[in-house]
C-alpha cells in the first residue's frame, strides 16, 4: 500500500504556516468589530496551530523527500482540508450559516472563485469580509506556490508541488535554476502588484478597509466584495477603471512579469503569442458588447456603453466576477458571451481560472493542422507556439484535458438537474464553479447568490470549484487504482 504518512508530515507544517493567516482578520476585528469577534479569530488561530503541531508530532518519524504521487496527494489535502479550517470561524461570526455553506464560502475564497452563499454582506462584521477577501489573495496564485517559496525544507519535492499546483499545460517551465527561487520571484511580483492596486483603490475613493479587501479579490481574480451591490455600491467610473486595469494585468501570466523585471525589458510581454491573443480577444469582445448595448437601447451613448462593457467583459473573462449592474438583464447574447469568455480567456500562470487561453490557441492550431492534413495527407505541419514546435506529449495532454473538462462539466450538470435545478441555473452554476468565474445565470446570477441552493447542490459545486482550481486531472488522478499501488 501507498505510504501517505510523509505527506501528512508535510501537511502538518503547512497547517502551521497557514495558522498566522487568522491574525489578519483578528487585527481588523480588534479595532473595528469588538473583543468577541477578535476572540473567534484567536481561537481559529490556536485550533489550526494545535492541529498542525499535533499532526507533526504524530508523523515526524516519517519524513522523506516528496515524490510525484506525494505532490498530488498533498495538493489535494491542502485544497480540501484548509477550507474546513478557514470555514470554522464563519460558523461563529455569520448568523444562521450552516456548515455546508460556510465550507462552500471558504472553498470559493481559497480557489478564488467568488461564488458567495452569503447575503447581507454590508451588515457582516468587517473581519468576516476581510477574511473572505484575504483568502482569495492567498489562494489566487496558489497556496502551494507560497509553501514552496517559504518552506525550502521540501527540497526537490517542491517540483512535484509546482507541477501539481501550477495552472496551464506547460508546467515544467522554470525561469530560475531552483524551483523555490521561482516561487519566491512570482510571489514577489504578486505582492508588488497588490500594493499598487490597494493604493490605486484608495486614491480612487475607497476606504482603507475596502481598498484592502478589493485589492485582495482583484489580484486574486476572485471577485468577492464587502457589499451586496459589488461595485454598484460606489457607482464610480474611477473605481471601475482602476479595477479594469488591475484585473487585466492579473489575467496575464505572472511568470512573464517576473521575466520582465529580471531582464528589464518588455519584450517577453510584447512577443508572447498568448498575451497578444488575450488583449485582442478582450478588445474585440468589448467592442461587440458595447455595440449590442447601444443597439438594444440598454445604454444611451457609445462611450458609456464602452466603459460599462470594458468593466464587465474584463471582470467575467478574467474569472473575477465583479458587477456594477445585473448584466443578466442585458440582451441574452451578452451574458452567454461573458460566461463563454470566462471559460478560456485567462492566461496560464495568472490567478484566473478556466481552461487557459494557451490551451485554446493550441486546440485551434491543432484543428487547423487537421484540416490541412485532409487536403495534403503527407505534409509536415507541426503545431507551433511562438516559433517553438509543441511536443506531442503537450498536445496529448491538452486534448486529454479538454475531454475530461467536457465530461466533468456535463456530468456535474446532470447531477444538479437530478437534484431539481432548472437547466440554465444548473449548467451556468457548473460552468461558473469549474472555471472559477463566480456568478452564473438564472437563480445564481449576478443579482443573486448561491445561498438559494440546497445542501446537496452546495456540496456538488464545492467539489466543482476544487476540480477547477486544480485543473481536474490533479484531483481525478486520486480516483485511479494505479495511484494507490506501491
Amino acid at each position: 500500500m501507498y505510504n501517505f504518512l510523509p505527506v501528512l508530515n508535510v501537511f502538518s507544517r503547512i497547517l502551521l504556516a497557514f495558522a498566522p493567516a487568522f491574525l489578519v482578520p483578528l487585527a481588523w476585528a480588534w479595532f473595528l468589530d469588538g473583543r468577541h469577534h477578535a476572540l473567534v479569530w484567536a481561537y481559529g488561530f490556536a485550533f489550526t496551530a494545535f492541529c498542525g503541531l499535533a499532526l507533526w508530532q504524530c508523523t515526524r518519524a516519517h519524513r522523506r523527500e516528496l515524490q510525484a504521487k506525494d505532490g498530488f496527494l498533498l495538493v489535494n489535502l491542502v485544497w480540501t482540508l484548509l477550507p474546513g479550517f478557514a470555514a470554522l470561524p464563519l460558523m461563529f461570526t455569520v448568523p444562521g450559516v450552516e456548515w455546508a455553506k460556510a465550507y462552500f464560502e471558504a472553498m470559493s475564497a481559497l480557489t478564488a472563485t467568488g461564488a458567495t452563499a452569503f447575503a447581507g454582506l454590508d451588515d457582516l462584521p468587517v473581519s468576516v469580509n476581510v477574511w473572505r477577501c484575504f483568502l482569495q489573495l492567498v489562494g489566487g496564485l496558489g497556496i502551494m506556490l507560497l509553501v514552496v517559496a517559504v518552506l525550502p525544507l521540501l527540497g526537490l519535492g517542491g517540483v512535484q508541488l509546482y507541477r501539481a499546483e501550477t495552472p496551464g499545460p506547460m508546467k515544467d517551465t522554470k525561469f530560475t535554476p531552483r524551483i523555490a527561487e521561482t516561487a519566491r520571484g512570482l510571489w514577489g511580483v504578486y505582492v508588488l502588484f497588490a500594493v499598487a492596486c490597494m493604493l490605486a483603490y484608495r486614491w480612487a475613493g475607497m476606504s482603507w478597509a475596502d481598498a484592502f479587501m478589493h485589492m485582495c479579490t482583484t489580484m486574486g481574480l476572485g471577485g468577492f466584495s464587502s457589499h451586496d451591490a459589488s461595485f454598484g455600491y460606489w457607482d464610480s467610473h474611477t473605481i471601475e477603471a482602476v479595477a479594469t486595469v488591475f484585473m487585466t494585468l492579473a489575467g496575464v501570466s505572472f511568470m512573464r512579469y517576473f521575466i520582465v523585471l529580471r531582464h528589464r525589458t518588455l519584450r517577453p510581454l510584447l512577443n508572447d503569442r498568448e498575451i497578444r491573443t488575450y488583449v485582442a480577444v478582450l478588445a474585440v469582445s468589448i467592442l461587440v458588447v458595447a455595440t449590442l448595448l447601444v443597439a438594444h437601447d440598454t445604454v444611451d451613448d457609445f462611450p458609456e456603453a464602452l466603459r460599462t462593457a470594458a468593466f464587465h467583459v474584463v471582470s467575467v473573462a478574467t474569472t473575477t466576477g465583479y458587477a456594477s449592474t445585473d448584466y443578466a438583464q442585458w440582451p441574452v447574447f451578452v451574458p452567454v458571451l461573458l460566461m463563454f469568455l470566462g471559460c478560456f480567456v485567462s492566461c496560464a500562470g495568472s490567478t484566473g481560472g478556466g481552461i487557459k487561453l494557451v490551451r485554446m490557441v493550441l486546440l485551434i492550431k491543432q484543428a487547423r493542422r487537421e484540416l490541412v492534413r485532409i487536403i495534403h495527407p503527407r505534409v509536415v505541419n507541426p503545431v507551433t507556439l511562438g516559433g517553438v514546435v509543441m511536443p506531442t506529449a503537450v498536445m496529448t495532454a491538452v486534448l486529454g484535458y479538454m475531454l475530461i473538462y467536457g465530461a466533468a462539466t456535463m456530468g456535474l450538470t446532470m447531477v444538479l438537474l437530478f437534484t431539481g435545478l432548472d437547466i440554465v441555473t444548473a449548467f451556468s452554476a457548473v460552468v461558473a464553479t469549474v472555471n472559477n468565474i463566480g456568478p452564473g445565470l438564472g437563480e445564481v446570477g449576478p443579482a443573486s447568490n448561491f445561498g438559494v441552493l440546497n445542501t446537496t447542490q452546495v456540496w456538488v459545486l464545492s467539489f466543482a470549484m476544487l476540480l477547477g482550481r486544480l485543473e481536474l486531472l490533479t484531483v481525478l488522478v486520486l480516483f485511479t487504482g494505479h495511484f494507490w499501488r506501491k
